[in-house]
């Protein structure tokens, strides 16, 4: 069952995909004539079915009817009118068989196969709901750092193709992102993520709600309008609550306020000419000659540039600027900031 299943899968989307229904529609035009002119030949001249079939064949390829001898009068009169009729029929055929082979219709229906079963195959990956003007830039900071394991849900298409001209690169299913079976297509029981950033306060809630029953364990960013929304998404499930306009007004504000602090903040955020970074090394990817040892140990091996400037156990949570007798145990993270140079630099010297 589990190999007929996804033949069956497909064989399914080909006869609801709206162009391969046309041409599902010129092939049963075609057979239709058959039959037709089949079954004339048969009434009007007393033919066999075989030989039937291979006159009704012969009008409608136009290779002519020599082979076949004199006619009747009735036939003479089917035959006229069948010519006319295959004439209309053939000319359709044809155009659509055209613009299967030589418009790209048939690599567009092949290219879609091979979207949906890569989508299936996904796992572990971050479903990304909604691709206005913040989920566009969730997905250019996921690339910028090289984090590619994405999938976009859109209702506009277009939305997508402004930014990715080949659908092809990318995942991305068109849907409704609130739709169960769209969110199941998407693969959110194997998904690490979600970020829901619909424009509507009341999608961002249903997303969030249907994400967590069908992924317990799914880690969930939503988008807010306001503090009312904020804690009905956390209600429903979300880890984390986005408000823009809220963070919007607290930058403006800090930009007057502290400046170089944001400036600062920029420099992490990538914006500027020397673009730093955070990021977080956890213990179990240390190798294990660095594991047990205090931070003043572990530091004397840091030739990376990059700068430790906080620490996390699960018992007591963050700490910053960590003192150097702190030692390494299991659930621990490092937060590290520098260069990507220096970061994988740091990486390459401490993990596994």
């Amino acid at each position: 069952m589990e190999t007929i299943n996804p033949i069956l899968r497909h064989l399914l989307w080909l006869l609801m995909n709206p162009q391969f229904q046309r041409l599902l529609k010129a092939g049963a035009l075609l057979l239709l004539c058959v039959l037709c002119g089949t079954v004339g030949y048969v009434l009007t001249e007393g033919r066999s079915f075989t030989d039937a079939f291979f006159l009704s064949m012969m009008v409608i390829s136009t290779v002519g009817m020599n082979e076949v001898g004199p006619l009747s009068l009735e036939g003479r009169i089917f035959t006229s009118i069948f010519i006319a009729a295959n004439l209309v029929v053939v000319t359709y055929i044809v155009s659509i068989f055209t613009r299967y082979l030589f418009e790209g219709e048939l690599q567009s229906i092949l290219k879609n196969i091979m979207q949906k079963q890569h989508v299936r195959e996904m796992h572990h990956h971050i479903i990304v709901c909604g691709f206005g003007r913040y989920g566009r830039k969730v997905c250019e900071h996921l690339e910028a750092n090289n984090i590619h394991n994405f999938l976009i849900i859109e209702r506009e298409k277009n939305k997508v193709l402004e930014k990715y001209p080949d659908l092809s690169k990318i995942s991305f299913i068109e849907g409704d992102a609130t739709a169960d079976d769209i969110l199941k297509q998407a693969g959110i029981e194997k998904a690490n993520a979600v970020i829901t950033s619909l424009t509507e306060d009341a999608g961002n809630v249903y997303v969030t709600l249907t994400a967590r029953e069908l992924n317990p364990a799914i880690k969930i960013v939503a988008r807010a309008s306001g503090e009312t929304v904020a804690n009905k998404l956390y209600r429903a499930g979300a880890n984390y609550v986005v408000m823009p306009d809220v963070m919007g007004g607290m930058y403006m504000a800090n930009l007057l306020i502290r400046p170089e602090a944001v400036q600062f903040m920029e420099l992490l955020n990538g914006i500027g000419e020397e673009k730093l970074r955070v990021d977080e090394f956890h213990y179990e990817r240390f190798k294990d000659s660095y594991k047990g040892m205090s931070l003043g140990q572990l530091l004397k091996q840091n030739t990376s540039g990059a700068a430790v400037i906080g620490f996390k156990d699960i018992t007591n949570g963050f700490e910053v600027n960590p003192p150097e007798t702190r030692r390494l145990s299991q659930g621990d993270v490092l937060i590290v900031i520098g260069k990507d140079a220096q970061l994988k630099l740091f990486g390459d010297i401490y993990l596994q």
